[in-house]
């Protein structure tokens, strides 16, 4: 049949779903189905067929079977295009193969020439007849069809965090828990007792919801004192606080693009979905820079008048590979070239930096640490223009926002739909997120527990040559590289072991990248490391998963290449090392100076 899809337009042009459909069609007294009696008029495999109902007669055997796998019964099983005409067991894919070539062979058509037939048009593209009612049912199954065909179909599982036994959790059934490796509730902070009982006194105060969007009845005391919170966590002067960072990176990408006259947004080509959301629905011109490409990016800039607005998109801690933006040398060529830089610190704002304010902070920590609100001290954080960022991961409760100049966040404020047309969080929610931030502006221990997790893990699985995407953050990336393996190895760790890690396939990551994502945290015991690391060895061993060297040996993919270093992690050792002894002892309120000033020696070794 590969032979003949090749040749055959209307086989290759018709999708498996239409074809299933005309199949079904009632059979005729010549053929068991429609899709049989075209196939007997097509001037190819109509000799073919006839060549192999003479055969089939010759053997005893009844051609009436043939095509079986199109009768109505079986349709629901959903075959591929190439078994559409599948043959009775005597008549064999290699006797039709033979007859086909022979008749292409006697005929040699151009492609195409000889087909008396229009291919069967896709439902989503097809003209609704006149009189005739859209068939829009038939639209959703074929495009569901695609997702499972291309493997890209998702499956939720039923999993039921508890707050008590974190990172435990319990499946559809009450008593079959698991431990839960793939979180981005980083830190356990939605189980943190501070914030869950600000959010219980805050709920029983003020009830379940706000009450309309912030300009009817949903703008309170705790929207703005969690906006004043998020400035002064990234030394900004304003905040404004979205429903999602999802909508925070969309809403604000595509307002400030469309009010800057003739913008270019330069973009990384791994930023996500929620940026990539937010350029397209700004309408302006766009350019995509290669992952963490510098030099590309200047290319791209070199080209630009200098006179027009240019925004940067970029991320610091990309989620799926773990890999850290470029943020010191994207400002300077943004600087060098009159563009403004938004950079996305999603899956790094609690989690990096002294006091959890994203890798931005970190990378000056030593002058980010004892430093007051509006110091003259210039860091990295201050070259940023406006930093997005969520409440919904190392924050541990829900919701995104941005920071940036006054005028920016007002305009953004004023203008964007994404703000202004929903209703706002609640307020347990905000008052939950604030408590959270300001928590983990004073403590580093979560933070430093999860780095010593990560690392530990990852040596483990060094050392067993399980394929780690080399990074220097805190995720840990599992590489599979085949969908439909990568989902089978996630539900064995499921089923088998108890150990629940999401299988990442397209289009979050490349096809043939395909991934376990892993994600320490603090609460994770040795107890459930050694049990995750043997389980996995056990999937590589049962399944023959590709190894380390295996990959290196064969080209290599996803940054799992031969002669490749792993980068050394962001947190340095005497960063980690000073949790008890400083880090600790210095408690930060908004708007105030810290305690102490960090010794000149202790600053030496950040």
């Amino acid at each position: 049949m590969e032979l003949a899809a090749k040749a055959c337009p209307f086989l290759r042009n018709s999708t498996p779903s239409a074809l299933r459909s005309l199949s079904q069609k009632p059979k005729t007294a010549m053929a068991s189905n429609g899709l049989v009696h075209m196939a007997q008029q097509c001037p190819v495999m109509g000799k073919a067929m006839t060549i192999q109902a003479r055969s089939a007669m010759m053997t005893g055997c009844p051609v009436s079977s043939g095509a079986r796998h199109f009768s109505a019964s079986a349709a629901k099983a959903k075959p591929a295009k190439s078994q559409v005409l599948g043959y009775a067991s005597a008549v064999t894919s290699n006797d039709l193969k033979a007859s086909v070539q022979h008749e292409l062979h006697k005929a040699n058509p151009a492609p195409g020439a000889a087909c008396p037939f229009k291919p069967v048009i896709p439902a989503s593209h097809a003209v609704p007849t006149a009189g005739k009612p859209f068939d829009y049912e038939q639209v959703y199954e074929a495009e569901l069809q695609k997702k499972h065909q291309d493997k890209s179909y998702r499956f939720f599982n039923n999993i039921n965090r508890l707050a008590q036994q974190f990172p435990r959790a319990h499946t559809a059934k009450l008593e079959d828990e698991v431990t839960v490796w793939c979180s981005n509730d980083y830190l356990g902070m939605s189980k943190n007792p501070v914030v869950v009982e600000t959010m219980k006194a805050t709920l029983s105060k003020y009830g379940a919801g706000a009450g309309g969007t912030r300009n009817i009845a949903g703008n309170g005391a705790m929207h703005l004192a969690l906006e004043d919170e998020l400035a002064a966590l990234h030394h900004k002067p304003a905040a404004l606080v979205f429903s999602s960072c999802y909508v925070a990176n969309d809403a604000t990408l595509s307002t400030l693009a469309q009010k800057l006259p003739n913008c270019v947004i330069l973009s990384d080509a791994m930023n996500h979905a929620s940026m990539i959301q937010g350029i397209k629905h700004s309408g302006v011109k766009k350019m995509i820079f290669r992952h963490n490409d510098t030099a590309h990016l200047e290319e791209l800039l070199k080209t630009l008048d200098p006179s027009i607005p240019k925004i940067i998109a970029f991320e610091t801690v990309y989620s799926m590979s773990g890999t850290i933006g470029k943020v010191n040398d994207i400002c300077r060529l943004a600087k060098k070239y009159g563009a403004i830089t938004f950079l996305d610190e999603v899956h790094a704002v609690g989690m990096y930096g002294p006091h959890g304010a994203g890798v931005a902070e970190h990378l000056d920590f030593a002058d980010n640490l004892n430093r007051p609100q509006n110091s003259p001290v210039q860091t990295a954080m201050d070259q940023v223009d406006i930093i997005s960022g969520t409440l919904g991961k190392a924050f541990g409760v829900v919701g995104g926002y941005i920071a940036g100049s006054a005028a920016l966040v007002d305009m953004i404020r004023s203008y964007a739909p994404g703000f202004i047309f929903t209703t706002s969080l609640p307020p347990a929610i905000v008052a939950g997120a604030t408590a959270s931030i300001q928590y983990l502006r004073n403590s580093p221990h979560e933070r430093i527990a999860q780095q010593t997790n990560t690392r530990t893990l990852k040596a483990e699985l060094a050392a067993l040559d399980i394929p780690v995407v080399p990074n220097p953050s805190h995720i840990v990336p599992v590489l599979v590289g085949d969908a439909e393996v990568c989902k089978a190895a996630s539900d064995e760790l499921l089923r088998s072991h108890g150990i629940y890690v999401q299988s990442i396939n397209y289009p979050t990551v490349p096809r043939g990248e395909e991934r376990l994502r892993i994600t320490p945290t603090p609460g994770h015991t040795d107890e459930m490391m050694g049990h995750l690391i043997r389980s996995l060895e056990s999937v590589w061993q049962r399944n023959g998963l590709k190894r380390t060297s295996q990959w290196k040996a064969t080209g290599g993919r996803a940054g799992v290449v031969e002669g490749a270093v792993d980068p050394a992690p962001i947190w340095t050792e005497a960063q980690l090392g000073l949790s008890a002894s400083v880090l600790g002892h210095h408690k930060v309120v908004a708007d105030a100076a810290p305690q102490d000033a960090l010794t000149g020696q202790a600053a030496a070794q950040l």
